[in-house]
C-alpha cells in the first residue's frame, strides 16, 4: 500500500479521503482505529494517528469519546468541491493557457473534450 512518494502518514490519510469520496466510507461510518491501522499494515500507531488528526482538523473524520473515529456528515460533499478546484486549478486552467499560447480556439478545445468524452462512454 505504501510507497517512498510520501510520507506514510500522508499516504494513509490520502487513502481514507479517496475511500470517503468514492464512497468506500460513508457518512457517520467507524473508520479503523489507530491501532488497527498500525496491526494492519505493520506501521508505529502513532503514524495513523498522525493521519486521523489532519483529517479530524479538515473535518473529513470526528472522534466519538471512547467509541473511535466516525466519517463526518458532508465530507465526501467537502472533498469533491476541493478536488474540482483542485482540477480546475492544476489541469483546465494551465490547459487553457496553454491553448491560448498556441492559438487554439477554446471551442476547438472544447470539441476535442467532448469528443473523447463521448468515446469512453
Amino acid at each position: 500500500m505504501f510507497d517512498n512518494r510520501s510520507p506514510i502518514y500522508q499516504q494513509i490519510a490520502d487513502q481514507i479521503r479517496t475511500d470517503v469520496l468514492h464512497g468506500t466510507l460513508a457518512e457517520d461510518e467507524q473508520i479503523m482505529s489507530t491501532n488497527q491501522y498500525a496491526q494492519m499494515f505493520r506501521i508505529n500507531p502513532a503514524t495513523a494517528a498522525k493521519a486521523f488528526g489532519e483529517l479530524v482538523a479538515e473535518g473529513v473524520i470526528y472522534k466519538r469519546r471512547g467509541v473511535g473515529m466516525f466519517v463526518a456528515p458532508g465530507a465526501r460533499e467537502a472533498l469533491a468541491r476541493q478536488r474540482r478546484e483542485r482540477f480546475f486549478a492544476e489541469v483546465v486552467d494551465p490547459m487553457i493557457a496553454e491553448a491560448t499560447a498556441l492559438g487554439l480556439p477554446l471551442t476547438e478545445v472544447v470539441a476535442h473534450i467532448e469528443s473523447a468524452g463521448e468515446e469512453r462512454k
